[in-house]
């Protein structure tokens, strides 16, 4: 990191809620999680008093059958933030440039200008439309997949060409895909091997379909010199023993992620038509919704649903928007609660 850059950088806004006594829409995590979870845990407890496996064999096995590449090009990260500041500092120099979507995660432009880069923040929607000079410029381009806050997943088809194009410009493609395990849409990097492209890393996070935000496990994965590079730059040991573990069991659990799919992608429509009645709601393929409350007031919005029993995410604090709240995707039961909190009639027989 560029130390000049660090004195003057801000810390990001995200959902999340402490209070336990609210039932928390504001973060986009699974409310279940696999079964055989704790035993994996526990199992894995004793065998924590000494340092982790270094090779990570097994997680990275399991990572590689997940997202369909070699285990070799899996890189173990402490969740996908960890992917993202680790392919973004191996990436960078002092003075580059990175084109950032927006409205997007906003860990993006930080972890740019902590390195000494300079953001240009180009729409998310636009981004593939860039003319190759604006490719060109730039030493980095990020894509989110799904977007969020917005939700739309990228065409894959078109994902691929666009990073064949940042090939030939000469500029790394750094493809967030940590809510992509909520579609059946392919990775990033199974369409980057077949087409030979070694300019692409893709980021994963494991906690958000499996519902363990607070396990932090994630990876990378490239091929080429870029792949020698993330695993030359990360940490020794990036993954605790529980964590390597319980990630690896849970990337096998194919009934699960198929349960849950199904289960957001149902209820996903149930909340858009329902919410739809009062806002205006965004397509998503993703496990949340963005809402645009038009002339009401953002916060007494929030406020009131806190009053209900209910947190909602400030999707405000999202570069470009001004009048928007996302709210995650539950099961049906605390969505029924969610609508009820936001005057929401809609269909909860």
């Amino acid at each position: 990191m560029d130390p000049d850059s660090i004195r003057t950088a801000e810390r990001v806004p995200h959902g999340g809620e402490t209070d336990r006594d609210l039932l928390d829409f504001s973060a986009n995590t699974n409310p279940r999680i696999p079964d055989g979870v704790e035993a994996v845990y526990a199992d894995a407890l004793e065998d924590a008093r000494r340092y982790p496996d270094d090779e990570y064999i097994d997680f990275r096995a399991a990572a590689a059958r997940f997202v369909g590449c070699e285990p070799d090009d899996v890189i173990p990260t402490p969740g996908g933030l960890a992917a993202i500041r680790l392919a973004v500092e191996s990436t960078l120099e002092p003075g580059d440039e990175a084109l950032v979507p927006y409205p997007s995660f906003g860990e993006y432009a930080r972890e740019v200008r902590l390195q000494g880069a300079r953001p240009r923040f180009v729409r998310y929607d636009d981004l593939f439309d860039l003319e190759d000079e604006g490719l060109e410029s730039a030493a980095l381009a990020i894509v989110c997949t799904p977007n969020n806050p917005t939700g739309e997943a990228a065409d894959p088809d078109e994902l691929a060409a666009f990073a064949a194009r940042c090939e030939r410009a000469d500029t790394t493609l750094l493809v967030d895909e940590a809510f992509l395990g909520f579609t059946d849409l392919p990775s990033a990097a199974l369409r980057a091997r077949d087409r030979d492209l070694e300019n692409v890393i893709v980021a994963r996070s494991l906690t958000k379909l499996f519902g363990l935000p607070g396990l932090r496990a994630g990876f990378a994965v490239a091929t080429g010199e870029r792949r020698d590079a993330l695993e030359t730059a990360r940490r020794a040991w990036s993954l605790g023993t529980p964590a390597a573990r319980v990630g690896a069991y849970c990337l096998r659990q194919d009934e699960f992620v198929r349960e849950t799919r199904e289960r957001v992608a149902s209820e996903r429509e149930r909340l858009r038509d329902a919410l739809s009645e009062r806002f205006d709601v965004h397509p998503s393929d993703a496990p949340y919704l963005l809402c645009n409350v038009g002339d009401r007031d953002v916060d007494r919005v929030i406020e009131s649903a806190r009053e209900r029993g209910v947190a909602i995410r400030d999707a405000t604090t999202f570069r470009g928007l001004e009048s928007h709240v996302r709210v995650a995707v539950e099961d049906r039961e605390a969505n029924d609660r969610l609508l009820a909190a936001l005057d929401v009639r809609g269909d909860r027989d």
